[in-house]
């Protein structure tokens, strides 16, 4: 029995039986190769959607109700769709709600739906399940309302306004884009300045991509995220002082790193340096995996896993083991913190005929130094959401 025929068992004992039709939905989660900590300076970032994500099954309903279940998380419940807002006890179904909200005040109709989710995401892990949440909801509704016409950048951007005004979290617009626009077998370079993108083949060759979950949970409410955005908001406004004509941090290049000198808050001056030279790291990773260069691609993963470390401050001591301790190994050409960071997961380029002992060697150091057994994820780079026919 497959993983739908599963979860349509559990949608009609849930749900009972309606004269409706059920509607199948995948949504992938992410990882950033490179280009961390920008999308919300105007920078490049450089991510790809995987095969692991969020399972969805949705019907209409004639009752004005979002009737929602998670087979991951306990909270569920009838929700009329006129008494929408943000309540605490309502946990991941807030956004559901949120994007029901926007996609409505955007224009496009809304209406009850019965929605049971499940994923494979592992909770807490940095690998965006809460975008995947919202591009899933998002792609419910296009289909079951709105003909499948729901344009996907504008759901991008949708999902992007959820977290921002329904949570209050400034995060940038990656995490949303990709999993809605991503392409099976690419990296995307996205310039979240123009929101243009441009889809770059993804071949390793004799190495793989992967995941390093700390175990380490990350509450992105309760992080410095919103902290780190208003640094760069700082540096920004000293600079533009000296250069009117930018409007992102991302603007300025190596060429303008003396301006730099005009902030002398050192820590400030720090976030903008990791900025900047993040934003140039994306360009010349695109370079190198076009010129099939991987060793230097590693090397690039490396220098900005510093720079996270160092500059921007965002790792914590579960990431600089897991990364530390992944560096040393002689078949990974590199390895860095991807997300958000204050925990979560890193990745690492490895041989694909060393990825045994790799695992080996960085589980018992990371258990040595943190006392939490690590998980390693391969996964397939996948489409962006879609029904499931």
């Amino acid at each position: 029995m497959t993983q739908i025929e599963k979860l349509k068992n559990t949608f009609l004992d849930t749900f009972g039986p309606s004269d409706q039709d059920i509607h199948s939905f995948f949504s992938p989660s992410r990882i950033n190769i490179i280009g961390e900590h920008i999308d919300y300076n105007g920078g490049e970032v450089f991510p790809c959607p995987l095969e692991i994500g969020t399972y969805g099954l949705a019907r209409k309903n004639d009752d004005q109700l979002l009737r929602l279940k998670s087979l991951n998380l306990e909270a569920q419940a009838n929700i009329k769709i006129q008494d929408i807002s943000y309540q605490e006890d309502h946990d991941w179904m807030n956004y559901v709600t949120g994007m029901v909200k926007y996609i409505g005040e955007a224009g496009y109709q809304v209406g009850g739906f019965d929605l049971l989710v499940y994923g494979n995401i592992p909770n807490g892990a940095g690998l965006s399940s809460s975008a995947s949440l919202e591009m899933l909801v998002g792609m419910v509704l296009s289909v079951l309302y709105n003909g499948g016409n729901i344009d996907k950048k504008e759901m991008a951007l949708l999902g992007q306004k959820t977290e921002n005004d329904f949570f209050g979290l400034q995060t940038g617009i990656m995490d949303q884009f990709i999993i809605a626009l991503g392409q099976k077998n690419h990296a995307t370079l996205i310039n979240t300045n123009e929101l243009s993108y441009e889809h770059v083949p993804f071949d390793l060759a004799d190495y793989a991509l992967v995941i390093l979950n700390t175990n380490k949970r990350r509450e992105l409410k309760d992080s410095k995220y919103n902290e780190r955005r208003s640094e760069c908001n700082q540096a920004l406004a000293i600079l533009k002082e000296e250069k009117t004509d930018i409007n992102y941090l991302c603007d300025l290049g190596q060429d303008d790193l003396e301006l730099l000198n005009k902030i002398k808050d050192p820590k400030i001056k720090n976030r903008a340096l990791h900025v900047i030279m993040e934003n140039v790291r994306v360009k010349q990773a695109v370079d190198a995996l076009n010129q099939g260069d991987i060793q230097k691609l590693g090397q690039l993963l490396v220098a900005s896993n510093d720079s996270l470390r160092d500059l921007y401050e965002v790792t914590g001591p579960h990431l600089d083991s897991i990364t530390k301790h992944a560096n040393s190994f002689d078949a990974c050409l590199g390895a860095r913190m991807t997300g958000a960071g204050f925990g979560g997961c890193g990745i690492a380029i490895v041989k694909k005929d060393r990825i045994d002992e790799f695992v080996d060697h960085v589980r018992v150091a990371y258990k040595e130094d943190t006392g939490l057994d690590c998980q390693f994820i391969q996964s397939d780079i996948g489409d962006g959401v879609r029904e499931i026919i």
